[in-house]
């Protein structure tokens, strides 16, 4: 079984500035939890138990969450309050967290790149940080390791979107028996909806083979002068079947503020705490 998992957290958050000035974006929280901890409890869920997290500096923040606060720890036992004691114990133990430092942001690739020891020879998933993906049935990683254990080849998750926003995204073309697992004949990075050849997205997590790495340093730089993940992928297109699964579940895309609002609001009504209070206060407003 694939039991590591990569999660690229170095970038900027340009959309959620002044606050992310000071706070990586993978920090901003959903309820009670910070975006990455949903990713990791995702990966956790799904049987991974060692995670590379990429970072940059000024990324202290997500180290911090996951390492043990002994101090606080010890306040919360001698006031009683073991609930949050016991949830805190438990951030610390869903995987073993490496770090290592993408010292320049040139993109995607390069930061996965820079997982190549800690992956070595072993397949492996990748998780994009700022991203969440729920499912009532089985995590979406779980999904994604069923499809790479049936196919023994890369696999990336697939969100069917309206056409006038593939240009917002890497799009795939290929075929399917089923119209679940596709293979892959082709992929485009951000195409405008006239040339796009499906409405099927990659969807912020990836199953790879080790030699991803191999494509990934012949990669020139490519959109926005930076080594393009979807260019590697391509390459490696060319030379091994590739998969894409249209998994069961939901996207929550926090990069933005609009679906970060509308997702707040949908894990609120997915809460027992929280959805007959959010309810009334929805119906207080008289909207």
């Amino acid at each position: 079984m694939i039991k590591k998992a990569v999660i690229p957290a170095a970038g900027f958050g340009t959309r959620f500035l002044p606050f992310t000035k000071a706070v990586p974006k993978e920090m901003i929280p959903i309820i009670d939890k910070p975006v990455i901890q949903y990713v990791i409890e995702e990966a956790a869920a799904a049987g991974i138990t060692d995670i590379l997290i990429i970072v940059s500096r000024g990324k202290m923040a997500i180290q911090d969450h996951f390492n043990p606060e002994f101090s606080l720890e010890d306040r919360l036992q001698k006031t009683g309050k073991t609930e949050i004691l016991e949830e805190l114990r438990s951030i610390d133990s869903l995987a073993k967290l490496h770090f290592v430092y993408q010292q320049e942001l040139n993109g995607l690739g390069d930061a996965v790149l820079q997982a190549k020891s800690f992956v070595g020879n072993d397949p492996f998933a990748i998780l994009l940080g700022d991203t969440v993906l729920s499912s009532a049935t089985k995590p979406v990683t779980s999904q994604l390791l069923d499809a790479y254990e049936k196919t023994k080849s890369p696999v990336v998750a697939l969100e069917e979107v309206p056409w006038e926003v593939t240009s917002r995204y890497g799009v795939i073309d290929g075929a399917s028996d089923d119209e679940k697992l596709y293979e892959l004949s082709g992929l485009v990075e951000k195409p405008a909806p006239e040339k796009a050849p499906s409405n099927l997205v990659i969807a912020s997590r990836y199953v790879f083979t080790a030699d991803i790495f191999d494509y990934l340093e012949k990669t020139p730089r490519g959109k926005g002068n930076e080594i393009q993940l979807t260019d590697a992928m391509r390459a490696m297109l060319k030379e091994r079947n590739m998969y894409g699964l249209k998994f069961d579940g939901k996207r929550h895309d926090i990069g933005n503020k609009l679906d970060f609002i509308k997702s707040t609001i949908e894990f609120a009504l997915n809460s027992d705490e929280y959805r007959q209070p959010v309810l009334e206060y929805i119906k207080s407003l008289d909207i």
